[in-house]
């Protein structure tokens, strides 16, 4: 995984629109003050995206997915 970015206090206050953007894309963004690591931006939101049809291709249920197993019906006089 690649380091984070890293600006210190006066960069982040220049340059915040852009910090912004670069963690809208899902970049995290450490900011350190006289040298310290103080802070991290990072996104809301998790990276994955999952839009529209397809967006769990390869899953698969099994056709017995909804059968309890013997002893469970047994248990709950399911038979």
């Amino acid at each position: 995984m690649e380091a984070a970015r890293q600006y210190n206090v006066h960069e982040a206050k220049t340059h915040l629109s852009r910090i912004l953007e670069q963690v809208a894309t899902g970049e995290e963004i450490v900011i350190s003050k006289a040298g310290e690591q103080v802070a991290k931006v990072v996104p809301l939101r998790p990276e994955v995206r999952r839009t529209g049809r397809g967006s769990l291709e390869g899953i698969r249920i099994h056709d017995d997915f909804d059968e309890l197993p013997d002893d469970v019906a047994d248990a709950f006089g399911m038979r």
